[in-house]
């Protein structure tokens, strides 16, 4: 988890100095963030714009395993699940709050490695640290994160507008997040049974930087603007392709159909799957923690978007009747199932 000979115990600064030492470095970017930590509240002003505000709670033990995910990146990590809503929703992220709850078994070094990998994400997507909470916890270690963006009222995009014969596109790549938490599963299984193997990660760093350091798509949302698209519909892609094109279905009142030939995968992910047994495209409908964006656009749109490669068509909104369809490689009709990520199954 955390190896440092020198450690300071966390109630040597209390939780008021905890709050002040972890935070100090973090200057206001954003005209929008008024005052930042150091009152009873933070406040923004939303310069006549619509808010847009989303929580996301991670749970030791639940949402991630300390046996191989560092700290570090566990605090970037923690802020991109975050921001990636908020660029769902067509917006641009200002300001986060961060609150931890902390058991005995970390000290005051641990925690500054998670407030750098938080500090990092802030630098990198010119985001305000604006306040939070600390608290001690008997169940582990709890980050809870609260993003808040703006939009203006116009290009506020929600789940629900998809329109029949739009079609569906998918940033980046899908599925390498999850193999890359099978490589630091099998792994962390070989070390238990036997502490002198080292880890043998050589040659898979794009899938596993995908599971531990994910990056959120501001960029596609900066590229949709500059080409003039407003989507139909978006959605991030945290649970699985096959979950979210669910849930634009349901909230559009819409069906969907996709096509197994054009979910982008990348090399690695593909060769990484099948040396695990797996089935790549499998892994890109059910695996998750991709955050890349899911959207619907017009055809109209189409034209201005074709020739980037991020960007790849993968399916189209069909009548509510048809429902959400797969077309294999081999033409073989699939109804699309949900068997991402649930926090609940045990």
């Amino acid at each position: 988890m955390f190896e440092n000979k020198e450690k300071t115990e966390i109630n040597e600064l209390g939780e008021f100095g905890l709050i002040k030492h972890l935070t100090s470095r973090f200057a206001i970017k954003n005209s929008e963030s008024i005052k930042g930590i150091g009152d009873d509240a933070a406040v923004l002003d939303g310069k006549g714009k619509q808010v847009l505000i989303s929580t996301d709670l991670l749970l030791e033990g639940i949402h991630f395993d300390l046996a191989y995910v560092p700290l570090i990146h566990l605090g970037y990590k923690a802020v991109q699940v975050n921001l990636s809503d908020i660029y769902a929703m067509n917006g641009m992220a200002s300001s986060i709050t961060v609150s931890i709850g902390l058991s005995s078994k970390f000290p005051l070094e641990a925690v500054e490695e998670i407030y750098k990998g938080i500090e990092l994400a802030c630098n990198r997507f010119n985001i305000d640290l604006v306040g939070g909470d600390t608290s001690a916890s008997k169940q582990g270690l709890v980050i809870s994160i609260t993003s808040i963006g703006y939009v203006d009222a116009d290009k506020v995009v929600y789940r629900s507008g998809a329109n029949e014969n739009d079609l569906l596109c998918v940033s980046g790549d899908l599925g390498g997040a999850y193999v890359g938490l099978q490589i630091l599963e099998r792994e962390k299984l070989i070390y238990l049974e036997n502490p002198q193997i080292q880890p043998d990660l050589e040659g898979k760093d794009y899938i596993i930087e995908r599971q531990l350091k994910p990056e959120a798509r501001k960029d596609v949302v900066a590229l949709l603007d500059d080409l003039n698209i407003k989507p139909t519909s978006m959605i991030d892609v945290s649970d699985g392709l096959a979950s979210e094109i669910l849930h634009l279905a349901e909230q559009s009142g819409k069906g969907f159909t996709i096509y197994e030939d054009k979910i982008p995968l990348d090399p690695m992910t593909y060769e990484t799957a099948r040396e695990l047994g797996l089935d790549p495209t499998v892994c890109a409908l059910s695996g998750g923690e991709d955050y890349e964006l899911l959207f619907t656009i017009s055809q109209d749109d189409y034209k201005k978007l074709k020739n980037d490669v991020d960007v790849t068509v993968i399916g189209h909104v069909t009548d509510k009747n048809s429902g959400c369809k797969m077309v294999s490689k081999s033409d073989q009709v699939h109804e699309l199932t949900a068997q991402g990520w649930n926090a609940f199954k045990r």
